[in-house]
């Protein structure tokens, strides 16, 4: 079977400890199967597993076998050929990976819907046949996010934004041209971020605030899921634009499937339903092995996260992000050199997560966390703001600014993309307005690839600030950040111990990459 023979040459793979209960479905491992299209006539069993650089991800589905062919999320609703699944990919974790675009431009030449002008390219007008037109997707796994300029309120009217946006540079030229950009018909701003997982739903929709009617970050309201009337979670995407999974469906059918008409009930509810019954996570490592033996630990692989509790914080001693209840302290050593490999990289893992969990070190002058009463600096750990049980996400609603986007802190990035003598991605300037104070970290003049939340709010101190998403599943989806600047996972872990000087000892690093990709 393809999966199995795929996994001899992997350290380890050959024993049967590698295989989860139930067993991966192997009919789904080789290079044709791992891509599903639009349209196909395929069955979705209730469980998924795909090689990647670190292992095998393992796709949960909490119900029945599920026939593809005429359902919402693998049909193709508009006139670009596109359905969802294709930018939401079970062998990517269900997001997509730059490695996988580029995988399909091979396959087709470029002619698959994924490389539609509308976002798969990095502005309509360009020529679609080049690659180059091609290079943010396929480099960086981006896809092309067009928003109205100036931004809308929930009522759909023009806001009064708190800045002035001015384009430095445009090397897509989508936001200088007369037809995409500031100055065209219809005033728009092109940004370009990674898609997010559709998996874990439940933790990203919780709504665990209790009574709390208002955004953790700033105390502003909080918008409010149009069904029940409770405070959103606002997680779902990188700037917060859409309160729930329906919204968020519809977004995605109108801006990147193209649809004409909206999405009918019957549709949304089969997408969302979809949805909410996925569950990933990394299920095996190369260096490992199985993630989710009997015995283990209780918080690594697919099914712990089926069986986890949303809108939990857990960046404490009595609930954990990650339960690993120390079943990877200390390993015996039986002699045996596969074994003794293996209980090496547990116990790495295990590392990875207590430098996670109490390694502390001094956050500052990050907009949404340096701002709410911490303190600047503040001496926290990475489970201060990734801190919701299972996801790594932040169990109340807001967004951040660690410096992905903005400088000074994102020229320190040596991979970051208007850092080259080629920049890829637009730079503007922000400058807030007088009647307001200046961003008090960053001044009044801002330089940033994405204004990110503030393209949406309005709002000067929003400039730069992203959501964060989920840590489940990483192995499947690189490259990292809502800008793809960070290729690996030691990339991200560099990029953290530069920004707020930590010291990590080498050690500290690889620990923590072995735990982050056993996630």
């Amino acid at each position: 079977m393809k999966l199995r023979q795929a996994l001899i040459a992997i350290p380890l793979a050959a024993s049967i400890a590698w295989f989860p209960s139930p067993s991966p479905s192997a009919d789904y491992a080789g290079t044709q199967d791992r891509w599903w299209g639009p349209g196909e006539t395929r069955a979705w069993p209730q469980r998924l597993d795909y090689a990647n650089s670190q292992g095998l991800v393992g796709v949960l589905r909490d119900g029945p076998v599920l026939e593809t062919r005429g359902h919402a999320f693998f049909t193709s609703l508009g006139p670009n050929g596109r359905a969802c699944v294709t930018c939401h990919q079970p062998a990517d974790g269900m997001s997509l990976s730059a490695a996988t675009a580029r995988e399909r431009w091979s396959v087709t030449g470029g002619r698959d819907p994924l490389f539609a002008a509308i976002d798969g390219s990095n502005c309509p007008n360009l020529p679609q046949e080049k690659e180059s037109s091609h290079s943010l997707l396929l480099g960086r796994g981006l896809i092309r996010v067009s928003l109205p300029w100036p931004p809308r309120g929930e009522d759909g009217k023009p806001l009064d934004p708190e800045f002035t946006l001015e384009v430095v540079r445009d090397p897509t030229g989508c936001n200088t041209g007369a037809v995409h950009g500031l100055k065209s018909a219809q005033p728009s701003v092109s940004v370009y971020r990674r898609p997010r997982p559709v998996a874990n739903t439940k933790y990203t929709t919780h709504q665990n605030f209790g009574v709390l009617p208002f955004i953790g970050k700033n105390g502003l309201p909080a918008t409010r899921d149009p069904d029940n009337g409770k405070p959103s979670a606002m997680n779902l995407m990188a700037d917060a634009r859409a309160a729930t999974l329906k919204l968020q469906a519809q977004d995605a059918a109108t801006n990147h499937l193209q649809m004409p008409a909206a999405l009918t009930p019957a549709q949304l509810g089969e997408i969302v339903a979809f949805e909410g019954s996925l569950y990933v996570a990394q299920a095996a490592s190369h260096t490992a092995g199985s993630l989710e033996e009997a015995g283990g630990p209780s918080g690594l692989g697919p099914d712990a996260m089926r069986k986890g509790e949303a809108g939990v914080l857990g960046n404490n001693t009595t609930r954990w992000v990650v339960p690993m209840e120390n079943k990877w302290k200390s390993l015996p050593r039986t002699g045996d050199v596969a074994a003794d490999a293996r209980a090496a990289a547990r116990e790495s893992i295990q590392r990875g997560h207590d430098v996670y969990m109490f390694r502390t070190f001094w956050i500052r002058d990050s907009m949404h966390l340096n701002s709410v009463g911490l303190g600047n600096p503040t001496k926290r750990t990475c489970s201060t703001c990734h801190g919701m049980h299972m996801t790594g996400m932040d169990t109340a609603n807001g967004w951040m600014d660690i410096g992905t986007t903005n400088l000074p802190w994102a020229k320190e990035e040596p991979l970051n993309p208007w850092n080259s003598s080629k920049p890829e991605m637009p730079l503007f300037k922000v400058t807030c307005k007088a009647s307001v104070p200046p961003h008090p970290f960053l001044g009044r003049v801002i330089y940033t690839q994405d204004p990110g939340r503030a393209l949406i709010s309005g709002r000067c101190n929003d400039v730069g600030t992203i959501v964060m998403q989920q840590l489940r599943g990483l192995s499947a989806r690189a490259p990292y950040f809502s800008n793809g600047s960070a290729n690996t996972l030691r990339e991200v872990v560099d990029f953290y111990d530069r920004r707020y000087a930590i010291g990590y000892s080498e050690q500290e690093k690889q620990d923590l990459v072995n735990f982050l990709g056993a996630l």
